[in-house]
This record gives C-alpha cells, structure tokens and sequence, in this order.
C-alpha cells in the first residue's frame, strides 16, 4: 500500500471519530444513556497518551519517507566572497624589479659590448678616434630610447603576470549521486520501516491499556450503582422491619432491646448506603475524566438499568495471541540486526558515489585571473575505504550485538510471562463463571430463606433475630452475585488484554 493511500485511510478514519465523537456528545446532552462502546470511544478520542502515540505514528512516517530519498542525488549550491590582505604572486619581487628594468639592463650590456668593439676598432687602425666618439654619441641616443621602451615591456608584462586575487567570488553547484555507500542506505531505510512499525504497535499497546481502563472504571460504576439499588432495598427492608418493631413493642410482644437492636441495624444500612453513594460519585467522575468529560457531568450508564449478563464463554478457547509488546520487542531485535549492518557499512566496508558540477569564480582563474566572472564544469569518481579505525568499528558492532542478544532474551522472558498471564487469566475467568454460578444459586435460597423467615416471623414461629439473620443473608448473597457478575466482565476483559484483542 503506498504512502498516500495510508494517509487517506488514517485521515477517513479520524473523520470516522471525529463523527462518532460528536454524535456520542449529542446523545450525551440528550441525556440518553450512555454505553460501554460509546465511553470506549471518547476516551480513545480524548487520550492524551493515544494523541502522542499518533503523532509519533506520523513522525515514524515521515523518517521513512525522507529515508527513501536518500537514493536519490542531492544538488547544492555554495557561494562566497573572501577579501585576503595579500593577494597570490606568481612572481618573487626579483622578477619584478628584473621586469621593470628589463630595458636598462638590456642596453647597458648592450652599450658596454659596443664601446669595448669600438676602442678595438681603434686600436687595429680601423676608424679614428673621433669617428669612434661620433658613433658612440649616436648608439648612445639609440640605447637610451631603446631603454625606456624596454622598460615600459617589463613592466607591461610584470602587470599581466598580476594575479589581483586579493578580492575573490566564488559559487559552485554539486551534483552528487550514491552508488553503493556499504548497504547503508539499505540498512537506513530498513530502520525506518521498522521504527514506523514498532509506532504502530505502541499505539496499539496505549490503546488496549485505555480500553481497559475505560471497561474497568465503566463496570465498576456499574457494579456500584447495582449495589447501590440493592443498600436503598435492604435498607427499606430494615426500616419496614423497625416499623413492625416498633408496633409491636407498643402491643407488648417485643421488647425495647428488640427495638434498640432494630435502630442499630437501620443506622448501619443507612451507613452502607451512604459509603455506596460515595463510592459511586468518585467512580462516575473517575469515568467522566477518562472519557473527557467535566468530571462533575451527570451520566447515566445503559448497563445501570439491565441485568448484567455475562459474554459468551468461548473467549476461553481463543489461541491467537497478538501483543503489541511481542511485535514490538521483534521489531527490536530486527533493528539491532539492521543497526549492526550500519556500523558494517560505514567501518568496514567501501562508499563510492558520483560526482559532477559546475564552478564559476570571479577572477577567472581559467583566463590570466581576468576580472570576470566565468565558470567551469566538472565530473567525477569518488571512492571512500576506511583503513584504519583504531578497531571502532569493532566495538561499535561488538556494542550493537550485545544488544540485539539483549532484545532477544527480553522478548523470549516477555513470551513465558505472556503464556504465565493468559493461563492465569483463563483460570480467572473459569473461576469467575463458577462463582457467578454458585452465587445465583445462594441467591434462590437466599430468596426463599427470607420469604420463609417473613413467614415464620408474622406466624409468631422465628423470633427477630433469625429473621434479621436471614435479611443480612439476602442482602450478602445479592452483593456477592454483583461482584461475580462484575468479576465476569473484568476477566473477560483482562483475557482480551492478555491476548491483545481487546478491540
């Protein structure tokens, strides 16, 4: 599936919340009641930690996009400007002054060959001395021009050979294309796969632990409402009960001890009650934050109204286990695997990449260091081999073994504490079911206890306190059968978790 298409389904499934979180809003001020999948939804939307977890699911996402592009060639372009305080010579200051008297140096060697064939010339008779002083004369007023336009050669050419480097521009584009960089691209884009996974699985791993929190805190409103309606019962059992008490005491078939053991027993129902009502003010609130909501906001439960029915039992056969700490673990030790590949590649193993561009600087440094801008492409080759590392690349793949091995050992000891927790949970909930079975069961005698004991006790046949007896009987086998009922729920749920289906 490509990139995009991901995108799209993530972006219609968010709208897909979105939407649902709303209409749960809506039916919320309508004060509808509220059910377990729809507390599920609002606490998956307003989940700070689950928010994370997506925007790292995101992240994880664009580290795998921008890891693709590392097969493909980059382009940079770089420019600058240097003012240097001398600039580069390609002549040594004898060169220059040699340049600059290039036509006095010339004509005086010159001019002192010539006067020494003269004075020959002279000597052998050849011509007289006063012709030898006229031609002097004359060769001098030559080698006196003929001088200056040597020197001003000279100094033409020194100016030519002038480099006037000191103020310099300077930009250049790079092409540069990887060939095989040791696997490491590989290794870098096999990683990011990775890391987008191990994401995803976390998200998942945050999301379980909601829903579970969120079943938790919804069945024990639930249970606690129950138990509620049962102490409001039970206590206006005990106060009927101190009523006929009380006219009977005044007919003088019972006794002030009778009556006083009577207010007792309403006082502690009306305790009961009240630790109830507390209860289940902090347990609505507790689940009015985890679905985001004023922690004061009235709510009613759909589950509060119906008997509690347990889920179909086949749970208990169910193999498949799906843990996202498994998957995430697995996926550590791949990363291991992968990061060891890495070091290979950038300790052990050659790079090669192509290379080409264009340089253009100002002097041309292309023709006599003109004072124009002007440029000059290039391709290449370029080989890199690590030779000598002081063995780091040794260690460093020494360092990243140990801990895959580590990863290996964590994730091993983490499947014998899974298969450990789901066998546990599998007895829970087999327990559970028999508790709940045993509970119905003192529940029917519980039931007919009481009508009996109702019975006997107008009959004249049970006295007070057996009657008592049997109403604190009823009143712990119904609290009973609600914790069983709730313990069903919480296991099936807890399985799920252990699993990791808790969808």
């Amino acid at each position: 599936m490509s990139y995009y298409s991901t995108e799209m389904i993530n972006y219609q499934k968010r709208i897909t919340s979105l939407l649902v979180f709303l209409s749960l809003l809506c039916s919320l001020y309508a004060q509808e009641p509220l059910t377990l999948e729809a507390c599920r939804s609002m606490a998956l939307e307003n989940n700070k930690q689950l928010s994370a977890a997506r925007l790292s699911q995101d992240m994880a996402s664009y580290n795998r996009q921008s890891a693709r592009t590392k097969y493909l060639p980059r382009v940079d372009a770089v420019a600058g400007y240097e003012l240097m305080s001398k600039e580069v010579s390609i002549l040594n200051n004898e060169q220059k002054a040699a340049l600059n008297n290039l036509g006095t140096n010339a004509t005086n060697k010159v001019g002192g060959d010539i006067s020494a064939i003269l004075t020959q010339m002279v000597q052998d008779g050849s011509i007289s001395p006063q012709m030898a002083q006229q031609l002097g004369q004359q060769l001098g007023g030559i080698s006196s021009s003929l001088a200056a336009m040597g020197d001003e050669l000279g100094s033409t050419i020194r100016k030519a050979f002038r480099t006037n480097n000191r103020s310099m521009f300077a930009g250049s584009v790079l092409v540069s294309q990887p060939i095989y960089m040791g696997g490491s691209i590989t290794a870098m884009n096999r990683m990011a796969d990775i890391n987008e996974m191990i994401a995803s699985d976390n998200y998942d791993l945050i999301r379980q632990n909601t829903l579970y929190e969120i079943d938790a805190a919804y069945w024990l409103v639930v249970s606690l409402k129950h138990k509620q309606q049962l102490a409001e019962s039970y206590l206006k059992l005990v106060k009927q009960l101190n009523e006929d008490v009380d006219k009977m005491i005044a007919e003088g078939v019972s006794t002030r001890a009778d009556g006083l053991n009577m207010n007792v027993r309403v006082n502690d129902a009306e305790m009961s009650k009240m630790k109830v009502d507390d209860g289940l003010t902090l347990a609505r609130m507790l689940l009015c934050q985890l679905c985001g909501m004023k922690m004061d906001t009235p709510i009613t439960l759909a589950d509060e109204v119906r008997e509690i029915i347990p889920s179909d039992p086949s749970i208990t056969d169910n193999t498949v286990v799906t843990r996202p700490e498994l998957n995430i673990l697995s996926n550590t030790i791949e990363l291991g695997n992968q990061s060891s590949k890495l070091i290979k590649a950038a300790y052990l193993r050659p790079q090669v990449a192509l290379t080409g561009g264009y340089l253009i600087s100002n002097p041309n440094l292309y023709n006599g260091f003109e004072r124009k801008f002007s440029g000059v492409w290039n391709i290449g080759l370029m080989v890199r081999m690590p030779l000598w590392n002081w063995n780091e690349g040794n260690l460093k793949l020494r360092a990243a073994r140990a801990a895959t091995t580590i990863a290996e050992m964590e994730r091993k000891d983490l499947g014998e504490k899974i298969d450990l927790q789901i066998e546990q949970q599998r007895f829970k909930l087999r327990e559970a079911f028999r508790r709940l079975e045993l509970s119905e069961k003192h529940v029917e005698s519980a039931e007919e206890n009481l009508r009996c004991a109702n019975l006997g006790f107008r009959e004249g046949v049970i006295n007070l306190s057996e009657l008592t007896a049997a109403q604190t009987a009823w009143e712990a086998a119904h609290n009973q059968k609600i914790d069983a009922e709730i313990e069903v729920k919480l296991s099936q749920v807890g399985l799920k978790k252990a699993l990791g289906q808790l969808e």
